[in-house]
């Protein structure tokens, strides 16, 4: 990567990964020209309704395999290697620090956006990361008005996948094809993840 290197920084449970994620990733790549996109696997997230259903472990297996073919995306274990609560503010100094000259854009849902005030130091969030916003559904389209000139919409078409329905379908045995990559798919079978069958 050059000094002035444009990184994406999407975090999330991916709980599992799916082809949502991926579309989302190479529109913030396209929009922002980025030089790529950490995909930050997330440990103990705080706003997290309902918790995590695959361990950490597993979640990190399933984001590796689904970014093996895709060159502009890495996956980042910054949170699972640190203890306690994965705050976005803390993920974005640490990265800052590793990648010092880089310029950090924060790939957020809009959904997200809208509950950034009452994340822990979210000024300082702002000061240290762009904010790239992906409309979500059923989410207003506006940010917050103290996100003024740090922010911009990500063009793209809202999609019905959620890694919830996923989950669900794969309780009950259904197909997911077309909505999680059939590399992660393996992973979910080779490990019994979310009561999958084999």
């Amino acid at each position: 990567m050059s000094e002035a290197a444009r990184i994406g920084i999407y975090g999330g449970t991916f709980d599992p990964p799916h082809t949502t994620h991926l579309d989302i990733a190479r529109a913030a790549l396209q929009h922002a020209h980025l030089d790529k996109v950490l995909f930050v696997v997330a440990a103990s997230p705080p706003h997290k309704s309902g918790g995590v259903h695959a361990a950490a472990g597993d979640r990190l297996a399933m984001v590796e395999a689904a970014l093996l073919n895709e060159r502009e995306m890495e996956v980042s274990r910054v949170e699972l290697d640190r203890r306690g609560t994965s705050y976005t503010v803390d993920t974005l100094r640490e990265l800052q620090r590793s990648h010092p000259n880089a310029r950090l854009f924060l790939i957020l849902g809009s959904d997200s956006v809208q509950d950034l005030p009452r994340w822990r130091q979210p000024e300082q969030i702002v000061a240290l990361a762009e904010l790239l916003v992906v409309q979500r559904p059923g989410a207003p389209a506006e940010s917050p008005p103290t996100l003024d000139g740090r922010s911009s919409v990500v063009p793209f078409q809202e999609r019905d996948v959620s890694s919830t329905r996923i989950r669900e379908c794969l309780a009950r045995g259904e197909d997911v094809s077309g909505m999680v990559p059939e590399s992660v798919l393996a992973v979910i079978r080779e490990r019994g993840l979310y009561r999958a069958r084999r």
